[in-house]
């Protein structure tokens, strides 16, 4: 594998690699055409950028969540004219805070989330050092990210239908992003509504027991445990929790009725590891696992 660069020559990288990452910084109309190049030059590309999320038949994928998603593969390889040549997609890192811990509650008829996340200058590609301006403030808006937040979910909640992914018609979400003083770690106050009464223990049980494909596949970099609850008042901590299972696990913490939804909680996924390159690698290990990366004859 390789890193995908804008300035490469496709067809040499192509030829020599079995599969590309790509994260650059450009025009969501360029990105898509370099995505689009590299995978007709039959190099499965693994993309970090959200120009594809919204192409039907391309999946957006948590591997502990939406793995079946895969599917969709075939249609979009006929669609490009390759024969292993496809794009597949991260989500954004702001929801995959809340997302993880909300997906195994879903089965209960989760109607509404609101979600506020607090969000990491890592994510904007800052240190302390490059960005003093978030030093002992709160910046109340990161462009895009509350619009990713409330739509992306529903992509990876949907289903592959004729050939393309058919987004999910609920929960109803809404979301506040944040940009805190922090250097890694996306935390998230979330909200829920539910069809059904459901007891807290019942919820910690679920949490704690999900096990995701990447677990049963004891993929490289998968976390042996996907969901930790820690049932202390003050935890999850960025500083103290970010770095679980190397990054890639989500903390959960402070479960508790609410007075205008039905519960409430507070979640933390490190937003470079898992919400960055880690959930790429452990995508690119699920797809290699399940067939659809593999190597150059």
């Amino acid at each position: 594998m390789t890193v995908l660069d804008a300035s490469a020559d496709v067809e040499k990288i192509a030829s020599m690699v079995d599969f590309v990452f790509c994260a650059v910084d450009m025009k969501k109309e360029e990105i898509r055409a370099l995505e689009e190049t590299y995978a007709k030059a039959e190099s499965p590309v693994m993309s970090n950028n959200s120009a594809h999320r919204g192409t039907p038949d391309v999946p957006m994928i948590i591997p502990e969540i939406n793995s079946d998603h895969a599917e969709v593969i075939a249609a979009q390889k006929k669609r490009l004219g390759t024969k292993r040549g496809f794009i597949s997609v991260k989500s954004n890192c702001s929801l995959q805070s809340y997302v993880p811990a909300v997906h195994p509650l879903m089965d209960l008829g989760v109607t509404k989330i609101l979600a506020c996340t607090y969000q990491a200058i890592s994510g904007a590609g800052k240190t302390f050092e490059t960005f003093p301006d978030i030093l002992d403030n709160v910046i109340p808006y990161i462009g895009g990210e509350e619009e990713k937040s409330e739509q992306e979910p529903l992509k990876i909640w949907g289903h592959v239908e004729n050939g393309q992914i058919v987004n999910a018609a609920s929960p109803s979400i809404t979301a506040q992003c944040l940009r805190v003083p922090v250097s890694d770690g996306h935390t998230a106050a979330v909200f829920v509504s539910f069809e059904k009464k459901i007891e807290m223990e019942e919820i910690i049980r679920r949490w704690e027991s999900f096990r995701g494909a990447p677990q049963e596949l004891n993929l490289p970099s998968a976390p042996k445990q996907f969901l930790h609850y820690f049932r202390e008042d003050n935890r999850p901590q960025a500083k103290l929790d970010r770095n679980l299972e190397n990054g890639m696990a989500v903390s959960i913490g402070r479960l508790r009725p609410d007075t205008q939804y039905d519960i409430k909680f507070v979640c933390l996924s490190h937003n470079t590891l898992r919400g960055a390159a880690g959930g790429a690698v452990l995508m690119a290990e699920l797809l290699c696992a399940k067939g659809y990366i593999t190597p150059k004859n």
